[in-house]
């Protein structure tokens, strides 16, 4: 059986994550998109700019983020600009707000529970993408890595509704409402669904994924005041198939000889994490067997 590679650099620095996206030997083309979480107002563990500045510049990229579905500082583009501006991102890039203008949608192609996903306006005017992700964990999702920041990063406001709901609303304010807020399977499932109608929408062959696996809080970069991390960092990993990617850094966390994973594992675990994989994987948006290839 044939095995995805999935590229590893144990050493965080801004020159070893161009390295390894070098080693992907895929040249994005065209207008990228680099797909990040800029983080909410209060948060500190997202992706610095310092750190990821040479990257997103080696591939002449534009940052990109939507509008958030949950209220805090990110729902409301002007407080959204604010947050950006307050981390430091456009001190350092261009970044485009990509729902800032409005939204389309997407199809979702044999989805579970979506037959569709809502994502920026803006989306139109990349030609390719870089998914720059955080990998950590999750308070709804369980972990959030390259799967996530397709899933709901892409998504507008409504979009991210429809996504949390499992298909039941577009509307924000009645998401987290009882009868409105999905499952858990069901969410992980409305997840993978969203990856399918992106990738299917941009193209397999002009996206490209890089997971950050420092700051390895139990709580997302959406939460203004997150857990302080238990364990250390594991480094960087790249992939051109992003089940493979996170199948490796959900194992990576479980076999690091860290004691400070029980509490990582347990929000993974308990939020049946995994599971957001193992529909991807059936959706044909990769594989889960996957050989780690070291750069030294």
């Amino acid at each position: 059986m044939s095995k995805s590679k999935v590229y590893f650099i144990k050493e965080i620095t801004p020159e070893n994550l161009v390295r390894i996206y070098d080693a992907l030997g895929r040249e994005l083309r065209g207008k990228v998109a680099v797909k990040i979480s800029t983080g909410e107002m209060g948060g500190h563990n997202y992706l610095h700019p310092e750190l990821i500045g040479k990257l997103v510049n080696h591939v002449k990229g534009t940052i990109v983020e939507c509008n958030t579905a949950y209220g805090g500082s990110r729902q409301d583009v002007k407080k959204h600009w604010e947050t950006i501006r307050a981390h430091g991102f456009l001190d350092h890039f261009d970044v485009d707000i990509m729902d800032e203008e409005g939204e389309f949608e997407i199809p979702v192609h044999h989805g579970v529970q979506l037959d569709k996903d809502i994502v920026g306006s803006h989306l139109k005017n990349y030609d390719s993408m870089l998914v720059l992700s955080h990998f950590k964990g999750h308070m709804m999702g369980g972990f959030g890595g390259a799967l996530k920041n397709i899933a709901i990063g892409v998504a507008s406001t409504n979009g991210k509704a429809y996504v949390h709901s499992a298909g039941k609303t577009t509307n924000p304010e009645l998401t987290w409402q009882k009868g409105y807020i999905a499952e858990q399977d069901a969410f992980l499932e409305s997840m993978a669904d969203a990856n399918e109608a992106v990738i299917s929408y941009m193209g397999a062959k002009n996206m490209a994924y890089v997971s950050v696996a420092n700051r390895l809080s139990v709580d997302c970069d959406c939460d203004s005041n997150p857990h302080e991390p238990e364990m250390g960092d594991l480094g960087i990993f790249a992939s051109l198939d992003p089940v493979a990617l996170d199948q490796a850094c959900y194992d990576a966390v479980k076999n690091a000889k860290d004691p400070g994973k029980a509490a990582l594992i347990e929000r993974m675990d308990s939020r049946h994490a995994i599971h957001t994989v193992e529909v991807a994987a059936e959706h044909k948006l990769g594989i889960r067997e996957y050989e780690i290839v070291e750069l030294k």
